[in-house]
């Protein structure tokens, strides 16, 4: 019986560390995020949408899956989100510096790493969820966000 104890416990543990890497845990820095900023810019609203989504689907989506939707105990659904619809400015320091308590309820097993290196990335992935996954919130900008300190 501890040998199973102890094979469950192994296999969390190791589970929990490949959900932190893949969610963007040991992350390199961007190098072409300048690149992005700079199309978003330029283009606005939907280079920005752009790269929330690339930003989304190489960051988040092995967490929260590629519908939004996390999965039940271990990731949390991104859709109708209290954190991400009504304190969206928190959500950007949590996109930028991860959080050891994850949604409002902190029920899921491991803290959420840092995903992004700037404001800016943190915004534009921030503004794909909230128009996304069956929400539709009010984006938010850069120049509401430029306050927050990236602690890392």
């Amino acid at each position: 019986m501890k040998t199973k104890s102890l094979l469950i416990a192994t296999f969390a543990g190791m589970f929990a560390m490949a959900m932190i890497t893949s969610c963007g845990g040991g992350q390199q820095p961007a190098t072409e995020s300048s690149e992005a900023v700079e199309a978003v810019e330029e283009s606005g609203d939907d280079a920005q949408m752009a790269l929330g989504k690339q930003i989304y689907d190489t960051k988040c989506f092995a967490c929260h899956q590629a519908d939004g939707h996390g999965l039940p105990n271990a990731f949390p659904s991104l859709e109708g989100s209290d954190l991400l619809l009504n304190h969206t400015k928190q959500a950007v320091a949590q996109a930028l510096n991860g959080s050891e308590k994850v949604g409002s309820t902190g029920k899921y097993p491991a803290p959420m790493p840092p995903q992004v290196d700037t404001h800016e990335d943190a915004v534009a992935v921030i503004n794909y969820v909230i128009t996304h996954f069956g929400n539709n919130g009010k984006k938010i900008t850069l120049d509401e966000v430029k306050d927050i300190q990236i602690e890392r």
